[in-house]
């Protein structure tokens, strides 16, 4: 998605830290809160190339040593990077509360860097080009990796997939390309068909609609089925992308696809996330077998 004169502005000065909201911070009645680490994965997928990684492990997880715990999987939108979810989503945040209230199980949260640069657009997709293998990184080099490093339930079941605006969409489309993978998919604000990106997919009509979940839905409702997976998004009632999510909501619904699909006051936008945080882990926390 193009970003302006105006939107690079706002990306490159301290607005990029809290987009205008204020720092995150746990409230009183938490006492026990989790920590971040960031790591780097190597992935061969990208040709061998290292990716920063945030990691947030949940209140208890250093004094729990024989716990395991489920994992979400967080991917950022475009122009992004990770660290946005702990910092402007407050998702650290909201998993203390959550833990502290006893509303959810503790989960571990990962979120990668998805591209080679801020404002370079990678989609989150297998591209054209030699080693461009966004996909394969998430779901093969990186869930590899986190359930090699950390205490892990090391089963899809035990898995969710989420993300904003393009993180969005990455985290449906690396979902139906991978049943089984992830419990649980979420997309917030984000979309279903592919963006005809040529640096990406190269104009070429079968990656378009192999990388578009509309398309692909039909394709995989079987599996997706078998696995109980269950997908979860939201829109604003404002974003223009509305329409493409009422329809995989209707395609969902009749394939006898698990998922719930809503609207909310709002388009497309950092308030509405942020908002809605507590809400979206809820929902893959309760999915785990666990619950």
């Amino acid at each position: 998605m193009a970003v302006g004169a105006l939107g690079a502005y706002r990306y490159g000065d301290a607005y990029w830290l809290y987009r205008g909201f204020p720092p995150p911070k746990d409230p009183a009645f938490v006492k026990q809160t989790g920590t971040t680490q960031e790591i780097s994965v190597q992935s061969a997928a990208l040709g061998g190339r290292s990716q920063p990684i945030e990691v947030y492990l949940p209140p208890g997880y250093d004094s729990s040593p024989t716990r395991r715990y489920p994992v979400i999987y967080l991917l950022h939108g475009f122009p992004g990077r990770p660290l946005a979810f702990l910092l402007t989503v407050r998702a650290g945040v909201v998993e203390d509360e959550l833990v502290a209230t006893g509303a959810a199980q503790p989960a571990i949260l990962v979120m990668p860097f998805g591209s080679t640069s801020t404002f370079t657009d990678k989609e989150w997709a297998n591209g054209v080009r030699p080693d461009e293998g966004w996909e394969t990184f998430v779901a093969r080099d990186l869930v590899n990796a986190i359930d090699t490093q950390y205490r892990t339930i090391p089963d899809g079941a035990d898995r969710a997939i989420a993300g904003l605006s393009e993180g969005g969409y990455g985290a449906l489309n690396i979902g139906l390309h991978h049943p089984g993978e992830f419990r649980v998919l979420e997309s917030w604000s984000g979309y279903e068909r592919a963006d005809n990106l040529r640096s990406i997919f190269g104009g070429d009509r079968a990656l378009l609609a192999r990388n578009s979940p509309t398309e692909q839905l039909p394709h995989v409702a079987a599996a997706l089925r078998a696995a109980n997976t269950y997908v979860w998004f939201y829109s604003g009632s404002t974003d223009r992308l509305r329409h493409q999510n009422a329809a995989f909501a209707a395609e969902l619904a009749r394939l006898g696809i698990a998922h719930r699909y809503f609207e909310v006051r709002g388009g497309h936008n950092w308030g509405l996330w942020r908002g809605n945080a507590a809400r979206a882990l809820l929902a893959a926390q309760r999915r785990f077998p666990g619950a």
